[in-house]
């Protein structure tokens, strides 16, 4: 018990430094840290007490997280190697632009599709837990509507007038994402813990879930105008150039907050299912 302790405390520090990077602008550090939050988490699982069902579900959701994470870490490293590619001439950074463009949608794919196997782990792990009555499993299902109504309508009105069966064609991986995490959602208001920690990460999945959803199709959007702009128009799509101050010299609460959201809701998933468990085991 112990070391799943020291695990647990190792989570929420790293989890704090990787909140405290992203509102920095430090995003390599900040993923770096989130690697270490969900690796710590996998640990604290593993090593807690519990049925074994229990423990490797929320372990290898928690697990997959972190893998996702790294895959995340390595990707913006290269990107960040490659920046230099955008000080040629117009013709190259066009190319450049379009190659950035698609391994940034396959990336948060792969961000969406790592989230939804996550989940589903988690889910396994709930589903071993007892059931419970009362009105939490209610109300669980009705957020879990409302997330689903949220990223229909929140894809379905992405600016730039793409057309939406090739929008939603492309986004797929993220309405999946949306749709297993507001399935678990819905399940575990029914099968929570008492002081509702279960359910309350999962809402905060839920909300990563429709902002990765969102974000995917957002991304989508400004890539089909990009390569297909408006056959009446004129004007030639040009490259915006920020001659602001530099992203370190500012606060980003947005990413805070994201980053927050995400680990939060990992976080509290993980250590609500262990207790929904000890609970039901009466200790």
């Amino acid at each position: 018990m112990r070391l799943s302790s020291g695990l647990g405390v190792a989570a929420v520090v790293a989890g704090l430094l990787s909140v405290g990077a992203a509102l920095l602008a430090m995003r390599d550090a900040s993923l770096l840290w989130a690697v270490v939050t969900l690796a710590a988490l996998c640990g604290h699982a593993l090593t807690a007490s519990g049925a074994p069902r229990v423990r490797w579900g929320v372990a290898a959701g928690a697990g997959l997280f972190a893998l996702v994470t790294v895959a995340n870490l390595l990707w913006y490293r290269e990107q960040a190697a490659d920046a230099v590619e955008l000080r040629r001439g117009q013709a190259a950074a066009r190319a450049y632009l379009l190659e950035r463009w698609q391994d940034g949608m396959d990336r948060q794919r792969l961000i969406a599709g790592g989230l939804a196997l996550g989940v589903l782990l988690l889910g396994v792990a709930v589903s071993a837990l007892p059931a419970r009555g009362g009105l939490r499993g209610v109300v669980t299902t009705v957020l879990a509507v409302a997330a689903l109504v949220w990223c229909v309508s929140s894809v379905a009105l992405t600016p730039g007038e793409p057309p939406l069966p090739d929008l939603f064609a492309a986004v797929w991986p993220g309405l999946l994402a949306v749709l297993v995490t507001a399935g678990v959602l819905a399940w575990s208001g029914r099968r929570g813990d008492r002081r509702a920690l279960l359910p309350a990460g999962m809402v905060l999945l839920s909300l990563v879930a429709v902002r990765a959803c969102a974000d995917l199709a957002s991304t989508w959007a400004s890539w089909w105008t990009f390569v297909e702009p408006a056959r009446d128009a004129f004007l030639q799509p040009g490259f915006m150039v920020s001659v602001g101050a530099s992203p370190g010299s500012a606060l980003e609460v947005s990413s805070a907050v994201e980053r927050a959201a995400a680990l939060g809701g990992a976080g509290l998933a993980v250590i609500g299912a262990l207790r929904a468990h000890r609970e039901a085991e009466g200790r």
